[in-house]
Protein backbone atom coordinates (compact mmCIF):
# COMPACT_ATOMS: atom_id res chain seq x y z
CA UNK A 1 0.00 0.00 0.00
CA UNK A 2 1.47 3.35 -1.27
CA UNK A 3 -0.19 5.22 1.79
CA UNK A 4 2.27 2.92 4.45
CA UNK A 5 4.80 5.63 6.32
CA UNK A 6 8.44 4.81 6.77
CA UNK A 7 10.69 6.34 8.97
CA UNK A 8 13.71 8.31 7.35
CA UNK A 9 17.07 7.11 8.05
CA UNK A 10 18.90 10.08 7.30
CA UNK A 11 19.25 13.56 9.59
CA UNK A 12 19.91 16.36 8.80
CA UNK A 13 23.72 17.08 9.11
CA UNK A 14 24.34 20.97 9.73
CA UNK A 15 25.47 22.01 12.90
CA UNK A 16 23.15 24.35 13.34
CA UNK A 17 20.46 21.88 13.33
CA UNK A 18 18.81 23.54 10.09
CA UNK A 19 18.28 21.48 7.43
CA UNK A 20 20.36 22.39 4.39
CA UNK A 21 18.73 22.87 1.23
CA UNK A 22 19.84 23.30 -2.88
CA UNK A 23 16.76 24.48 -4.85
CA UNK A 24 17.09 22.75 -7.74
CA UNK A 25 15.86 25.33 -11.04
CA UNK A 26 15.79 29.13 -10.29
CA UNK A 27 13.40 29.86 -12.95
CA UNK A 28 10.11 32.16 -12.13
CA UNK A 29 8.67 30.48 -9.01
CA UNK A 30 12.03 30.15 -7.23
CA UNK A 31 13.18 33.30 -7.78
CA UNK A 32 10.19 35.10 -6.96
CA UNK A 33 8.94 32.71 -3.97
CA UNK A 34 11.00 29.84 -3.34
CA UNK A 35 14.37 31.81 -2.60
CA UNK A 36 12.98 34.39 -0.23
CA UNK A 37 10.99 32.10 1.55
CA UNK A 38 14.24 31.20 3.30
CA UNK A 39 14.48 34.17 5.20
CA UNK A 40 10.99 33.47 7.16
CA UNK A 41 11.66 29.61 7.30
CA UNK A 42 15.44 30.11 9.21
CA UNK A 43 14.54 28.56 12.15
CA UNK A 44 14.92 25.28 10.99
CA UNK A 45 15.68 25.67 6.91
CA UNK A 46 18.57 27.11 5.62
CA UNK A 47 19.74 27.67 1.54
CA UNK A 48 22.87 26.31 1.06
CA UNK A 49 23.16 25.94 -2.71
CA UNK A 50 21.82 26.49 -6.12
CA UNK A 51 21.67 23.95 -9.11
CA UNK A 52 21.62 25.66 -12.53
CA UNK A 53 22.99 25.26 -16.07
CA UNK A 54 22.66 29.64 -16.51
CA UNK A 55 26.27 31.04 -15.53
CA UNK A 56 24.37 33.98 -15.42
CA UNK A 57 21.63 33.14 -12.97
CA UNK A 58 24.24 30.71 -10.77
CA UNK A 59 26.50 34.06 -11.01
CA UNK A 60 23.86 36.61 -10.12
CA UNK A 61 21.28 34.53 -7.82
CA UNK A 62 24.05 33.22 -6.04
CA UNK A 63 25.89 35.98 -5.30
CA UNK A 64 22.94 37.59 -3.95
CA UNK A 65 21.96 34.65 -1.36
CA UNK A 66 25.65 33.79 -0.73
CA UNK A 67 25.31 30.13 -1.88
CA UNK A 68 27.67 27.44 -3.93
CA UNK A 69 26.21 26.79 -6.95
CA UNK A 70 26.19 23.66 -9.35
CA UNK A 71 25.15 22.97 -12.78
CA UNK A 72 22.83 20.32 -13.94
CA UNK A 73 26.22 18.20 -15.07
CA UNK A 74 27.38 18.61 -11.31
CA UNK A 75 24.05 17.38 -9.80
CA UNK A 76 24.93 14.05 -8.53
CA UNK A 77 28.18 15.54 -7.20
CA UNK A 78 26.53 18.00 -5.45
CA UNK A 79 23.71 15.28 -3.80
CA UNK A 80 27.08 13.41 -2.59
CA UNK A 81 29.04 15.96 -1.61
CA UNK A 82 27.46 15.53 2.76
CA UNK A 83 26.68 19.26 2.56
CA UNK A 84 23.08 19.21 1.00
CA UNK A 85 20.11 17.22 3.20
CA UNK A 86 17.42 18.24 1.08
CA UNK A 87 16.16 19.59 -2.28
CA UNK A 88 13.52 21.88 -3.54
CA UNK A 89 12.43 20.72 -7.28
CA UNK A 90 11.10 23.36 -9.47
CA UNK A 91 12.36 22.36 -12.71
CA UNK A 92 9.97 21.56 -15.31
CA UNK A 93 7.30 19.00 -14.97
CA UNK A 94 9.21 15.99 -17.36
CA UNK A 95 12.48 16.65 -15.15
CA UNK A 96 10.40 16.05 -11.53
CA UNK A 97 11.04 12.09 -11.49
CA UNK A 98 14.31 12.05 -12.54
CA UNK A 99 15.65 14.55 -10.17
CA UNK A 100 14.04 13.03 -7.25
CA UNK A 101 15.17 9.47 -7.99
CA UNK A 102 19.30 11.00 -8.17
CA UNK A 103 18.89 12.79 -4.91
CA UNK A 104 17.00 10.36 -3.18
CA UNK A 105 19.43 7.33 -3.96
CA UNK A 106 21.96 10.02 -2.56
CA UNK A 107 20.33 9.78 0.58
CA UNK A 108 19.08 13.37 -0.32
CA UNK A 109 15.39 14.39 1.08
CA UNK A 110 12.64 15.39 -1.43
CA UNK A 111 10.19 18.58 -1.47
CA UNK A 112 9.08 18.42 -5.31
CA UNK A 113 7.01 20.94 -6.70
CA UNK A 114 3.36 20.02 -7.88
CA UNK A 115 2.40 18.00 -10.35
CA UNK A 116 4.90 15.61 -8.73
CA UNK A 117 5.61 14.08 -12.44
CA UNK A 118 4.04 13.63 -15.88
CA UNK A 119 2.99 10.22 -15.52
CA UNK A 120 2.19 7.17 -13.00
CA UNK A 121 4.89 5.26 -13.21
CA UNK A 122 7.33 8.13 -12.97
CA UNK A 123 5.59 9.33 -9.22
CA UNK A 124 5.68 5.39 -8.45
CA UNK A 125 9.96 5.47 -9.15
CA UNK A 126 9.96 8.49 -6.81
CA UNK A 127 8.28 7.20 -3.92
CA UNK A 128 9.97 3.93 -4.35
CA UNK A 129 13.13 5.46 -4.76
CA UNK A 130 12.55 7.20 -1.41
CA UNK A 131 11.24 3.94 1.02
CA UNK A 132 14.14 2.19 -0.87
CA UNK A 133 17.20 5.24 0.52
CA UNK A 134 15.14 5.53 3.90
CA UNK A 135 14.76 9.87 2.87
CA UNK A 136 11.69 11.76 2.75
CA UNK A 137 9.31 12.63 -0.40
CA UNK A 138 6.88 15.23 -0.06
CA UNK A 139 4.86 17.07 -2.71
CA UNK A 140 4.93 21.03 -2.61
CA UNK A 141 1.26 21.99 -1.71
CA UNK A 142 1.36 25.02 -0.35
CA UNK A 143 -2.00 25.28 0.01
CA UNK A 144 -2.36 22.47 2.50
CA UNK A 145 -0.64 24.84 5.12
CA UNK A 146 -2.74 28.08 4.52
CA UNK A 147 -5.96 28.99 6.59
CA UNK A 148 -8.21 30.36 4.23
CA UNK A 149 -8.48 26.74 2.03
CA UNK A 150 -7.60 25.18 5.60
CA UNK A 151 -10.67 26.77 6.92
CA UNK A 152 -12.78 26.14 3.75
CA UNK A 153 -12.15 22.42 4.52
CA UNK A 154 -13.16 23.04 8.08
CA UNK A 155 -16.45 24.82 6.90
CA UNK A 156 -17.48 21.50 4.82
CA UNK A 157 -16.71 19.33 7.25
CA UNK A 158 -18.48 21.21 10.33
CA UNK A 159 -22.29 21.24 9.05
CA UNK A 160 -22.82 24.24 8.69
CA UNK A 161 -23.35 24.01 5.09
CA UNK A 162 -25.51 20.87 5.37
CA UNK A 163 -24.96 17.89 3.17
CA UNK A 164 -22.12 19.22 0.84
CA UNK A 165 -22.87 18.55 -2.78
CA UNK A 166 -21.47 20.07 -5.24
CA UNK A 167 -17.77 21.90 -5.64
CA UNK A 168 -17.37 24.11 -8.83
CA UNK A 169 -13.94 25.85 -9.51
CA UNK A 170 -12.29 28.40 -12.03
CA UNK A 171 -8.91 28.73 -12.50
CA UNK A 172 -6.95 31.10 -15.26
CA UNK A 173 -4.13 32.97 -16.56
CA UNK A 174 -3.44 34.21 -19.94
CA UNK A 175 0.40 32.72 -20.78
CA UNK A 176 3.05 34.39 -22.65
CA UNK A 177 3.91 32.95 -25.89
CA UNK A 178 7.22 30.50 -25.54
CA UNK A 179 6.38 29.90 -21.67
CA UNK A 180 7.47 26.30 -20.72
CA UNK A 181 3.99 25.90 -19.84
CA UNK A 182 3.14 25.63 -23.51
CA UNK A 183 5.81 22.53 -24.48
CA UNK A 184 4.23 19.28 -24.65
CA UNK A 185 7.76 17.89 -24.18
CA UNK A 186 8.33 19.39 -20.88
CA UNK A 187 5.03 18.62 -19.29
CA UNK A 188 2.59 21.74 -19.93
CA UNK A 189 -0.37 21.86 -20.44
CA UNK A 190 -3.75 23.61 -18.52
CA UNK A 191 -3.96 20.46 -16.38
CA UNK A 192 -1.00 19.76 -15.10
CA UNK A 193 0.00 23.29 -14.38
CA UNK A 194 -2.96 24.91 -13.05
CA UNK A 195 -5.97 21.97 -12.99
CA UNK A 196 -3.83 20.13 -10.80
CA UNK A 197 -4.84 22.99 -7.90
CA UNK A 198 -8.74 22.27 -8.88
CA UNK A 199 -9.19 18.67 -8.44
CA UNK A 200 -6.45 19.01 -5.04
CA UNK A 201 -8.98 21.17 -3.97
CA UNK A 202 -12.43 18.93 -4.43
CA UNK A 203 -10.33 15.77 -2.78
CA UNK A 204 -9.47 18.09 0.07
CA UNK A 205 -13.28 19.34 0.33
CA UNK A 206 -14.92 15.95 0.05
CA UNK A 207 -12.04 14.18 1.27
CA UNK A 208 -12.77 11.61 -0.79
CA UNK A 209 -11.52 9.83 -4.70
CA UNK A 210 -13.22 10.58 -7.34
CA UNK A 211 -14.87 7.27 -9.01
CA UNK A 212 -15.05 8.35 -12.98
CA UNK A 213 -13.82 11.13 -15.18
CA UNK A 214 -15.16 13.05 -18.13
CA UNK A 215 -13.62 15.80 -19.68
CA UNK A 216 -12.95 17.90 -22.39
CA UNK A 217 -10.67 20.23 -24.22
CA UNK A 218 -10.81 23.52 -26.53
CA UNK A 219 -7.96 25.23 -28.36
CA UNK A 220 -9.19 28.40 -30.57
CA UNK A 221 -6.33 28.27 -33.06
CA UNK A 222 -4.49 30.78 -31.10
CA UNK A 223 -0.51 29.86 -31.87
CA UNK A 224 0.79 29.88 -28.46
CA UNK A 225 -1.32 26.36 -28.34
CA UNK A 226 -0.07 23.77 -31.24
CA UNK A 227 1.55 21.42 -28.75
CA UNK A 228 -0.91 21.75 -25.46
CA UNK A 229 -4.31 23.00 -24.90
CA UNK A 230 -5.70 26.30 -24.14
CA UNK A 231 -8.50 25.47 -21.94
CA UNK A 232 -10.36 21.97 -20.47
CA UNK A 233 -13.20 21.46 -18.98
CA UNK A 234 -13.69 18.01 -16.34
CA UNK A 235 -16.39 16.94 -14.50
CA UNK A 236 -15.22 14.18 -11.93
CA UNK A 237 -17.79 12.07 -9.67
CA UNK A 238 -17.71 11.37 -6.38
CA UNK A 239 -18.76 8.80 -3.83
CA UNK A 240 -21.77 9.41 -2.27
CA UNK A 241 -23.24 10.66 -5.45
CA UNK A 242 -21.37 13.85 -5.17
CA UNK A 243 -20.02 16.35 -8.51
CA UNK A 244 -16.88 18.40 -8.44
CA UNK A 245 -16.58 20.69 -11.49
CA UNK A 246 -13.54 22.88 -13.21
CA UNK A 247 -12.39 24.49 -16.04
CA UNK A 248 -9.06 26.10 -16.50
CA UNK A 249 -7.47 27.93 -19.44
CA UNK A 250 -4.14 29.66 -20.34
CA UNK A 251 -6.13 32.30 -22.71
CA UNK A 252 -7.99 33.88 -20.08
CA UNK A 253 -7.33 36.91 -17.39
CA UNK A 254 -6.32 35.95 -13.74
CA UNK A 255 -8.62 34.47 -12.11
CA UNK A 256 -9.39 31.26 -9.04
CA UNK A 257 -12.57 30.62 -7.29
CA UNK A 258 -13.72 28.01 -6.01
CA UNK A 259 -17.51 27.28 -4.84
CA UNK A 260 -19.03 25.24 -2.02
CA UNK A 261 -22.37 24.04 -2.17
CA UNK A 262 -24.85 22.21 0.71
CA UNK A 263 -28.74 21.65 1.07
CA UNK A 264 -28.02 24.30 3.47
CA UNK A 265 -25.35 27.32 2.34
CA UNK A 266 -22.36 27.95 0.49
CA UNK A 267 -18.82 29.10 0.49
CA UNK A 268 -16.91 31.07 -2.15
CA UNK A 269 -13.03 31.09 -1.71
CA UNK A 270 -12.36 34.35 -3.88
CA UNK A 271 -8.98 34.19 -4.90
CA UNK A 272 -8.75 30.66 -4.13
CA UNK A 273 -5.42 29.59 -5.35
CA UNK A 274 -2.58 32.50 -5.22
CA UNK A 275 0.17 32.75 -2.94
CA UNK A 276 0.96 36.56 -3.43
CA UNK A 277 -2.64 37.94 -3.15
CA UNK A 278 -5.15 38.48 0.07
CA UNK A 279 -7.74 35.24 -0.39
CA UNK A 280 -11.12 35.76 0.82
CA UNK A 281 -14.42 33.84 1.90
CA UNK A 282 -18.36 34.49 1.21
CA UNK A 283 -19.95 32.18 3.49
CA UNK A 284 -23.82 32.04 3.09
CA UNK A 285 -26.44 30.55 5.10
CA UNK A 286 -29.94 31.30 6.11
CA UNK A 287 -29.77 33.74 3.78
CA UNK A 288 -26.82 35.82 5.79
CA UNK A 289 -24.02 36.40 4.10
CA UNK A 290 -20.43 36.72 5.95
CA UNK A 291 -17.74 38.01 4.25
CA UNK A 292 -13.99 37.45 5.51
CA UNK A 293 -10.40 37.90 4.04
CA UNK A 294 -7.48 36.63 4.75
CA UNK A 295 -3.90 38.32 4.78
CA UNK A 296 -1.13 37.23 2.80
CA UNK A 297 1.44 35.36 4.22
CA UNK A 298 4.80 33.54 2.96
CA UNK A 299 2.94 29.99 1.86
CA UNK A 300 6.44 28.75 0.44
CA UNK A 301 8.11 29.62 4.14
CA UNK A 302 5.29 27.73 5.61
CA UNK A 303 6.16 24.64 3.55
CA UNK A 304 9.76 24.78 3.84
CA UNK A 305 8.93 24.75 8.26
CA UNK A 306 6.78 21.64 7.92
CA UNK A 307 8.91 19.78 6.04
CA UNK A 308 12.30 20.36 7.76
CA UNK A 309 10.35 19.83 10.92
CA UNK A 310 9.33 16.34 9.77
CA UNK A 311 13.19 15.72 8.93
CA UNK A 312 14.34 16.94 12.14
CA UNK A 313 11.92 15.03 13.66
CA UNK A 314 11.47 11.85 11.45
CA UNK A 315 8.08 12.19 11.25
CA UNK A 316 6.74 11.25 7.90
CA UNK A 317 5.42 14.39 5.85
CA UNK A 318 2.33 15.30 4.53
CA UNK A 319 1.59 15.85 1.50
CA UNK A 320 3.88 12.65 0.84
CA UNK A 321 4.55 11.31 -2.33
CA UNK A 322 0.95 9.27 -2.68
CA UNK A 323 -0.85 12.43 -2.31
CA UNK A 324 0.98 13.42 -5.43
CA UNK A 325 0.08 10.07 -7.42
CA UNK A 326 -3.72 10.95 -6.43
CA UNK A 327 -3.57 14.10 -8.62
CA UNK A 328 -1.11 12.76 -11.48
CA UNK A 329 -3.01 9.69 -11.99
CA UNK A 330 -6.53 11.92 -12.45
CA UNK A 331 -4.69 14.52 -14.50
CA UNK A 332 -3.88 11.10 -16.83
CA UNK A 333 -7.18 10.16 -17.08
CA UNK A 334 -8.78 13.59 -17.72
CA UNK A 335 -6.48 13.95 -20.76
CA UNK A 336 -7.66 10.07 -22.11
CA UNK A 337 -11.42 11.33 -21.32
CA UNK A 338 -11.05 14.20 -23.42
CA UNK A 339 -8.88 12.11 -26.53
CA UNK A 340 -11.44 9.48 -26.69
CA UNK A 341 -14.77 11.36 -25.67
CA UNK A 342 -15.66 8.81 -22.98
CA UNK A 343 -16.23 8.69 -19.21
CA UNK A 344 -13.13 7.35 -17.86
CA UNK A 345 -13.58 5.02 -14.61
CA UNK A 346 -11.14 5.11 -11.93
CA UNK A 347 -9.15 2.72 -10.04
CA UNK A 348 -10.09 2.36 -6.59
CA UNK A 349 -7.38 4.40 -4.64
CA UNK A 350 -7.34 5.22 -0.54
CA UNK A 351 -5.53 8.26 1.15
CA UNK A 352 -5.83 8.38 4.62
CA UNK A 353 -4.98 11.30 5.72
CA UNK A 354 -6.33 14.87 4.67
CA UNK A 355 -5.12 18.31 4.94
CA UNK A 356 -6.94 20.13 7.89
CA UNK A 357 -6.37 23.21 10.26
CA UNK A 358 -3.83 21.93 12.25
CA UNK A 359 -1.21 21.95 9.69
CA UNK A 360 -1.58 26.11 8.98
CA UNK A 361 1.48 27.75 9.30
CA UNK A 362 1.91 31.34 9.60
CA UNK A 363 4.61 33.28 8.17
CA UNK A 364 4.56 37.13 6.98
CA UNK A 365 4.55 37.73 2.85
CA UNK A 366 7.64 38.56 1.21
CA UNK A 367 7.98 42.25 1.45
CA UNK A 368 9.27 42.30 -2.18
CA UNK A 369 9.66 40.56 -5.14
CA UNK A 370 13.38 40.08 -5.85
CA UNK A 371 14.53 41.65 -9.34
CA UNK A 372 14.52 38.57 -11.93
CA UNK A 373 17.61 37.17 -13.25
CA UNK A 374 16.80 35.53 -16.95
CA UNK A 375 13.16 34.72 -16.04
CA UNK A 376 10.07 36.29 -16.14
CA UNK A 377 6.29 35.71 -14.66
CA UNK A 378 4.40 33.30 -17.22
CA UNK A 379 1.78 35.78 -17.25
CA UNK A 380 0.44 38.30 -19.69
CA UNK A 381 -1.82 40.05 -16.93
Amino acid sequence: MIDVARKSKVRAKAGSGRVRYAVVGIGHIAQAAVLPAFEHASKNSELVALISDDPVKNQKVGRRYGVRTYSYDEYDEAMRSGKIDAVYIALPNNLHCDYAVRAARAGVHVLCEKPMAVTEEECRSMIEAADESGVFLMVAYRLHFEEANLKAVEIARSGRLGEVRFFHSAFSMNVKPGDIRLQAALGGGTVYDIGVYCINAARYVFRAEPLEVTALTESSGDPRFREVDEMAGVVLRFPGDRIATFTCSFSAAGFSTYDICGTKGKLRVEPAYSYDLELGHVLTVGGKTVKKTFKRHDQFASELLYFSNCIRKGEYPEPSGAEGLADVRIIRAIYRSAETGRTVRLEEFSRAKRPNLSQEIDRPPVKREPPLVHAQSPSVT
